[in-house]
């Protein structure tokens, strides 16, 4: 089982212009990329013109999020993050599932099961029932291999919807997902999701980054847009990260800055301002992640 290892600089900078000056009222952020044991946070900044006043806080699931107060009027706002991290993670990850849960279906364990709670129950309305269909669709005659289960679902909902870059706000709801056969990577992350909740399992949305050094995935970073993915729970290993958008599963790939329930609760910058209505003018996304040589970065200063 090889393990891959990259140090790896991420720049996020995102820029509102306004057609006049507005008076920009508090923004959160979520930008910090999340630590585990396969991400090591080197350093991280964020940098934004205006001025502004940052207080960092972590929200119920855990992640870093920022509140950005500014003083006066402006008629440009960036929101710039620059992080660098230390990446290893299995490029052929293996699963040592718990004996009670190696065959689906399974029963969490009670304490499990409560703290789950909304992670494993569905969201989204499926009044004719064909969304639940197409998801029973792939367990095999009971008992089934559970990795199998979830790996074959991956896959499915990966050659089912075609990749589409999306830039309409928010998200399409599942149903309507497999119906039309497109989506983005959060249109895609949230069919899985949906799809595993139908079965039982607790699974959450992952928002981050990708680390496409080769050219070889779609839903890039490089694209001007965060991705996003999948995470499912399973007794032992915890939580399994499958990308739809690749039809890949682990976290070789991915840099997760926030997990949450619904992927609404993800957004990276948000906020609002006092101004005219017509006031603002465009948005533009830049997102990058690049790899650098090991031996020409130091960390100066703690995270």
């Amino acid at each position: 089982m090889g393990v891959v290892i990259s140090k790896l600089a991420i720049r996020h900078r995102t820029t509102y212009r306004y057609r006049s000056p507005v008076q920009l009222l508090p923004h959160r952020l979520m930008l910090r990329p999340r630590e585990s044991r396969e991400l090591q946070l080197l350093s991280h900044e964020v940098n934004i013109t205006p001025d502004a006043v940052l207080t960092w806080s972590r929200d119920i699931f855990g992640n870093d999020v920022a509140l950005a107060r500014f003083v006066g009027v402006t008629d440009l706002l960036v929101i710039e993050s620059n992080a660098v991290v230390e990446h290893s993670s299995p490029a052929w990850p293996v699963y040592e599932i718990d004996a009670s849960a190696i065959s689906y279906p399974f029963r969490y364990s009670d304490a499990d099961w409560v703290d789950l709670g909304q992670l494993a129950v569905q969201h989204f309305p499926d009044p004719s029932g064909e969304f639940e269909r197409w998801v029973m669709g792939f367990v095999a005659p009971t008992p089934t291999d559970t990795l199998s289960l979830l790996k074959d679902l991956n896959l499915g909902v990966h050659y089912h919807v075609k990749y589409q870059r999306r830039e309409d706000e928010g998200t399409q709801e599942p149903a309507y997902t497999l119906a039309s056969g497109f989506g983005s990577c959060r249109d895609l992350a949230v069919q899985m999701v949906e799809a595993a909740r139908v079965l039982g399992f607790g699974a959450r949305l992952v928002s981050g980054y990708l680390a496409d050094m080769d050219g070889d995935l779609v839903g890039t970073s490089d694209a001007g847009a965060t991705h996003a993915w999948a995470e499912v729970f399973v007794p032992g290993p915890g939580w399994i990260a499958f990308d739809p958008t690749n039809g890949t599963m682990g976290d070789a790939y991915l840099i997760a800055a926030a997990v949450v329930r619904d992927i609404s609760q993800a957004v990276p910058a948000s906020g609002s301002f006092v101004g005219p209505g017509n006031a603002f003018e465009r948005l533009v996304v830049e997102v990058g992640v690049s790899r650098i040589p090991s031996d020409i970065y130091s960390a100066s200063d703690a995270v």
